[in-house]
C-alpha cells in the first residue's frame, strides 16, 4: 500500500494526529510562527517533517526538519545543487527530487535522492503513469506522484509514496470512510 505525505496547504493542525499519515510538507513560503509551532507538534507526535519551496533547505535547517522536496531539474547544474543540499543539510537529511521525463529521472537518480517525485495531472495522466512504470523497472529508489489535480486515482500508480495536499488529503479519507 502507498504511504502518504501530506502537503499542509491551511494553518491546521488536526492532521497531526491521524495515524495514517508518517509524514508531512511544509511550504517554506508559509508562515513562519505557523510552519514552527506544526514542527514542534509533529515532532511530539512523532512524525516526519519535510520542506518545500524555494527557501525550503534553509527552512529544513532552521527548523530541524528531517528533509526538503527540490526541483532539481530547474537547476543548470544539478549534481552540484544535490551535493550542496547533501552537505548543507547533513547526510541523513531526507531528500526527494522532482523530475518531469526520463531524461531528468536517470540523471537525478544518479545523486541518489531518497524518493524521486513525479507530477501527475489530469490531462497527462496515462503518460506519467508509463513514467513511473518504466521507473520502477529500473530504479531501487523509492518513487511518489504529486498530486497537482483534485479527484487523481492515484491507486493505479506503481509507486511508494503519494503527496497531497491537506485538502485533498481530507476528501480521500472522508470518501474511504463512507466506503468502509
Amino acid at each position: 500500500m502507498q504511504k502518504f505525505i501530506v502537503k499542509i496547504t491551511s494553518e491546521n493542525i488536526s492532521l497531526i494526529d491521524d495515524s495514517r499519515v508518517e509524514c508531512f510538507l511544509l511550504d517554506s513560503a508559509a508562515d513562519t510562527a505557523f510552519n514552527r509551532r506544526f514542527a514542534e507538534a509533529a515532532r511530539k507526535a512523532g512524525k516526519l517533517l519535510l520542506s518545500c519551496g524555494d527557501k525550503a533547505p534553509e527552512l529544513c535547517r532552521e527548523l530541524g526538519l528531517d528533509g526538503v522536496v527540490v526541483d532539481l531539474s530547474k537547476n543548470e547544474k544539478p549534481k552540484a545543487e544535490f551535493q550542496f543540499l547533501r552537505n548543507f543539510l547533513g547526510k541523513d537529511a531526507v531528500i526527494g527530487a522532482v523530475t518531469r521525463n526520463r531524461r531528468e529521472a536517470m540523471v537525478i537518480s544518479e545523486f541518489e535522492p531518497d524518493f524521486l517525485v513525479f507530477q501527475a495531472w489530469n490531462d497527462g495522466i496515462e503518460q506519467v503513469r508509463e513514467l513511473v512504470s518504466w521507473y520502477n523497472g529500473l530504479f531501487l529508489i523509492q518513487s511518489a506522484i504529486l498530486c497537482r489535480e483534485e479527484n487523481l486515482d492515484y491507486a493505479g500508480f506503481d509507486c511508494d509514496i503519494v503527496i497531497l495536499s491537506d485538502r485533498e488529503y481530507t476528501i480521500f479519507v472522508a470518501k474511504k470512510q463512507s466506503l468502509d
